[in-house]
């Protein structure tokens, strides 16, 4: 009969402690709350509910000004997801490498502006318009579109970003 070896304590608690961790610094869901909200979490939803509003107000507006005709390939949503992840790709650059200790500046703009700006909701109802239209090309050409130029989008940002930064330190 074998016996299994027994962990070392050490292993033990580095396993523990990483699984009290946060993955994202802004939340700890390990962290025991109380009933109460406190001051912190207050201002966090502030920050990222006005930035919400700023987001989706200048989505809106865009949209009012861009119409997309019925069964017209949706221009204005595209380009409103494609500006907003560019947008996301110079954010998430300048947050991690540059202006670090801004604790409301990625909620207010990330979660916030470009989170109520940017539609991805939009493109599905507007996928399933095309579709019930029987525009279903252009409801294929939109639904592929989309997510290529968003990811594209975030990663020519964010590495043109990343270069311009890098540049100037040196």
């Amino acid at each position: 009969m074998e016996i299994a070896p027994v962990p070392d304590q050490q292993s033990t608690e580095d396993t523990e402690a990483a699984a009290r961790k946060p993955i994202d610094p802004e939340v700890d869901l390990h962290q025991v709350r109380t009933s109460r909200l406190r001051r912190d979490d207050i201002s966090m939803l502030t920050t990222i509910s006005v930035g919400g509003a700023t987001g989706a107000a200048a989505r809106y507006l865009i949209g009012q000004g861009w119409p997309t005709p019925v069964g017209a390939f949706p221009g204005s949503t595209l380009a409103i997801n494609i500006l907003g992840c560019a947008l996301i790709g110079v954010l998430m650059v300048l947050i991690t490498e540059v202006w670090s200790r801004q604790r409301l500046l990625r909620p207010f703009l990330g979660t916030g502006v470009l989170g109520g700006f940017t539609t991805f909701s939009t493109y599905t109802v507007d996928i399933q318009r095309l579709v019930a239209d029987a525009h279903v090309d252009i409801a294929l050409l939109y639904l592929a579109l989309t997510p290529i130029c968003a990811l594209l989008a975030v990663w020519v940002t964010a590495t043109a970003t990343r270069r311009l930064v890098n540049w100037r330190i040196q």
